[in-house]
């Protein structure tokens, strides 16, 4: 009996010992990380280094199991539209980068999704889905491309986010043609279209047969809809289904002025967190989630219409986060190098986003939602921060980078891309797993007070700055959330006004632009820019003669001023049928 206690004893320590021993060498075999974590705030003992600084404009990426890292990027650079990154002296650091993917700028590249897939890696453009096969030991895919998933061009919510289950289905979506199905889409008091027509093609998730080629959509079944664009997607292998965070829809207080404050505007509505089960519908258009009185509400559109779906029908969010966060990609986490409270829990990168003017832009993080005891927490945890960098000026300015895409690396090293320059971090954890507090987060809940992160004050005496010019103020209630406070655009979706001949020359195209809006592509300084841009006729003559004024004369040298007589003269021959060319 003694000695088969002194055996137990002996084996407990030896199982101590070679675990000591597995966790002090999976820490050595890390490298380290740069001084200034790479300019990130994170949790007490993980360390952030930069894999690349500036490969372009990067969406969303993958990481594969020999830690190969693959990028998609928005625009094309060098001709490519993917990246191809190696350390090769596991320094941390990107060693050899190599751009591939040689398609025709005519089929477009588009903000979409990267993803590896049973030997294969997946990505999308605006009009279809991809998939080369990797070789071992090679960087770059040998194998041509082929077509998994070919669907029509359109210009509104382009991205086709994808995610794989464990029984061989690809599900992909597809966001909503309009805001909110309005009849004029984004325009003032405009009614909602009854039925959405959308719903045949758009506003909902795809299930495909992931091994399959040369589809179209009606080779899917729509597995779920009611959801206005679902970029943020991922497969939770924990709990076998689909989880999305939804886009919510813009510009309540300037749709519908009468109905929602811009206080109510910047917050309204949630970005959804959400399980999609088959048949789940979000609601889209019909409703929208408010997270403040923390239920669903009928939108303003369809407040006069007899609605045959009703709440009770509609899926619910595990967290409503604040408004135009722009929640871009979700990974749930599954690797062993970070702390146990971190299994199966969910990362979200939120892109950041303008549509609360006049309040601060928000997001711009890196957020945390615990899963404990079988269900995903209610309250989430900021885990990386400081992407907006220093001109950021609350809200005033541009943030640096924008946390756009997350992966995992086969160490369990979590890796964030950034769509601004397209910036690679890659986090690792360097403390004691076993000794990890929730001391370790507080000082990560405090930065929850920072103007990109809290939620707006309805007063706020600070927004008294903002309206120093009154064509200023028409311009950060209207134009600030696509084309920033510089007047640079975002470098993706919308065309910058600082040195565009747009702005500078033809003032009568300039003014009918406002009051007619503008269908993509525009070419603005040798850049291809597709998104639509609404009509705003109903604005006077007098505050477009000035939002103009403040355009051409703040962002541009040597720009006139455009009168209310000019912009008076041509709405009138608009009205009278001339000057539609």
């Amino acid at each position: 009996m003694l000695l088969t206690k002194v055996h137990s004893f002996k084996l407990l320590c030896i199982f101590i010992i070679g675990a000591f021993i597995c966790s002090c060498s999976q820490k050595s075999s890390l490298p380290a990380g740069d001084i200034d974590n790479g300019g990130l705030f994170l949790p007490d003992e993980f360390e952030a280094l930069v894999v690349v600084d500036s490969i372009g404009n990067a969406r969303h990426l993958a990481v594969n199991e020999n830690g190969d890292i693959y990028v998609k990027l928005t625009n094309a650079k060098q001709d490519s539209g993917n990246v191809a990154i190696r350390d090769i002296n596991k320094d941390g650091k990107g060693d050899n980068i190599a751009y591939f993917g040689d398609y025709p700028a005519e089929e477009g590249y588009g903000p979409t999704s990267m993803r590896l897939y049973n030997g294969y890696i997946f990505y999308s453009t605006k009009d279809a889905v991809y998939r080369q096969k990797l070789t071992l030991g090679k960087l770059v895919p040998e194998k041509e491309r082929e077509v998994v998933l070919k669907y029509e061009i359109y210009t509104s919510h382009i991205a086709k986010t994808l995610a794989f289950d464990d029984e061989g289905h690809m599900y992909v979506n597809f966001g909503s043609l309009t805001d909110n199905c309005q009849e004029e889409d984004r325009t003032p008091l405009s009614p909602g279209q009854y039925p959405c027509p959308e719903f045949a093609k758009h506003a909902g998730i795809w299930k495909f047969d992931a091994n399959k080629i040369n589809m179209t959509q009606k080779d899917g079944v729509r597995y779920a809809t009611g959801l206005r664009d679902g970029i943020a997607m991922d497969w939770n292998h924990a709990t076998n289904s689909l989880f999305v965070l939804e886009h919510g829809r813009d510009d309540m207080h300037r749709i519908w002025p009468s109905l929602y404050s811009e206080w109510e505007s910047a917050m309204l509505p949630a970005e959804e967190f959400l399980e999609i089960k088959e048949g789940a519908n979000g609601g889209w258009p019909y409703f929208y989630y408010d997270q403040i009185q923390n239920k669903r509400i009928v939108s303003p559109e369809y407040r006069d219409v007899d609605l045959e779906l009703k709440v009770s029908d509609l899926v619910d969010p595990i967290i409503g986060f604040s408004g135009h966060w722009a929640p871009n990609d979700l990974l749930f986490y599954t690797g062993n190098q970070f702390p146990d409270r971190y299994k199966n829990g969910a990362f979200i990168a939120f892109h950041g986003g303008g549509r609360r003017a006049p309040y601060p832009t928000g997001g711009f993080v890196v957020c945390f939602v615990p899963y404990i005891n079988g269900e995903f927490s209610k309250s989430f945890e900021i885990f990386a921060d400081g992407f907006i960098g220093e001109l950021y000026n609350d809200g005033m300015g541009p943030a640096a980078y924008r946390p756009m895409g997350l992966a995992m690396g086969p160490d369990g090293s979590l890796y964030v891309s950034d769509s601004r320059k397209g910036k690679i971090w890659r986090i690792m954890y360097k403390g004691d797993k076993g000794d990890f507090s929730e001391g370790q987060l507080s000082k990560m809940e405090e930065r929850k007070a920072l103007a990109h992160i809290r939620d707006p004050h309805e007063i706020d005496d600070n927004l008294s700055y903002r309206f120093a010019d009154e064509g200023q103020k028409i311009f950060n209630t209207y134009c600030i959330s696509c084309h920033q406070a510089d007047g640079k655009g975002d470098g993706n979706r919308y065309p910058p006004l600082v040195e565009s001949d747009w702005v500078t020359g033809d003032k009568k195209r300039l003014i009918k632009v406002i009051l007619e809006g503008l269908e993509g592509p525009i070419s603005v300084n040798g850049k291809s820019f597709n998104d639509m841009m609404p009509k705003m006729d109903f604005l006077s003559d007098e505050d477009i003669a000035k939002v103009l004024t403040y355009i051409r004369m703040n962002f541009n040298e040597n720009a006139g001023a455009v009168q209310e007589k000019e912009v008076a003269r041509l709405r009138d021959r608009l009205l009278d049928g001339q000057d539609k060319k």
